[in-house]
């Protein structure tokens, strides 16, 4: 625990999906004075990305979705380009599960094998969410449901399998804006995966 917070009190101020808390708490600055603090914290839970890719026809598989947020926040349509993703629940052991289970639901890819690249925060300044990112290899004969998402989510999912070099200038046009997947794209292209 740091020893520049104390006093710590959390508020729930919603619980429907996710938790909206206010939590007032006291926080020694730098300089040594403690200063009293109010902050609302969206807590949602973790999640894990995965970019699965396919070195011998240099793909990637992406899905289109639709987002609520993004909608409100600009996107004419509300859809978004983004490697599959997915909130991990309870019953999974792990975040490599969680995301094997989201690639199956989300793309119809069984992966035995994804190899996690790291944790990072989505937005810590207002949000608890930290997302585990992974990258896999795929080939076609992987593929052996549907996917596009679980009915009873209501969920509408498209997939894309692309050339990589489209997804690199798809995201340096501004047609790929989700950090995650922008994140994973630029690891496959700085390590030279595909």
């Amino acid at each position: 625990m740091s020893n520049r917070i104390k006093n710590m009190e959390r508020k729930i101020l919603s619980d429907k999906y996710f938790t909206l808390s206010q939590v007032k708490f006291d926080y020694r600055l730098k300089i040594g004075e403690w200063v009293e603090n109010t902050w609302e914290v969206l807590e949602r839970g973790n999640a894990a990305a995965a970019l699965l890719y396919n070195p011998k026809k240099r793909t990637v598989i992406l899905v289109r979705q639709f987002r609520l947020p993004a909608y409100m926040n600009g996107v004419e349509t509300g859809f978004l380009l983004e490697v599959p993703a997915g909130m991990l629940e309870t019953d999974d052991s792990s975040a490599e599960e969680a995301m094997k289970r989201e690639l199956l639901e989300e793309t119809g890819y069984r992966i035995q094998k994804l190899t996690k690249i790291y944790d990072a925060f989505a937005t810590p300044g207002g949000s608890t969410e930290r997302f585990s990112c992974f990258i896999g290899e795929y080939i076609d004969d992987m593929k052996i449901e549907k996917g596009e998402g679980l009915d009873s989510e209501n969920e509408d999912i498209e997939i894309i399998e692309m050339l990589f070099e489209d997804a690199i200038e798809l995201m340096n046009s501004g047609g790929i804006i989700d950090a995650k997947t922008i994140m994973l794209l630029q690891y496959a292209q700085i390590n030279k995966l595909v």
